[in-house]
């Protein structure tokens, strides 16, 4: 018979990187009862992001963080072809990371598995919701 349940998950990320949210997951499912299925899990917040990838190598989440720091930098624009002025970022209202952990949620996901990744620098309380679906023996 197929069930449905819905919960929350609640972290405190060490500000900005990755945490790991694999076991909190496997734990409110093995909670759940339900065996097989499907998970869709979506961030409540603007300013981090969730994503899949390996966990055997940590440098790989390194170079990850790299890229989008300079994809994104946190000192503000320049135009795309590196000529020109750099503009510092308008939207400010929590701080200078604000902006740049905003964009960088636009090119991420905020509803996919696994990884939180926090934009902002300093440690925030993250909440996700989560909709299980699938069967119970």
């Amino acid at each position: 018979m197929l069930r449905q349940t819905l919960c929350q998950l609640e972290i405190t990320t060490k500000g900005e990187g990755f945490d790991d949210i694999t076991a909190a997951i496997n734990g409110l499912i093995a909670a759940s009862g339900l065996q097989l299925g499907s998970a869709t899990i979506a961030s409540q917040h603007t300013s981090c992001s969730l994503t899949i990838n390996e966990n055997a190598d940590p440098r790989v989440l390194i170079d990850l963080a790299a890229f989008l720091r300079a994809l994104v930098p946190p000192e503000g624009v320049r135009p795309i072809s590196g000529q020109g002025e750099r503009r510092a970022w308008v939207h400010d209202d929590e701080g200078p990371d604000d902006m740049p952990a905003h964009i960088r949620t636009a090119l991420t996901c905020t509803s996919l598995a696994v990884y939180v990744w926090e934009h902002r620098a300093r440690p925030h309380r993250r909440r996700f919701s989560l909709h299980l679906l699938g069967e119970r023996p």
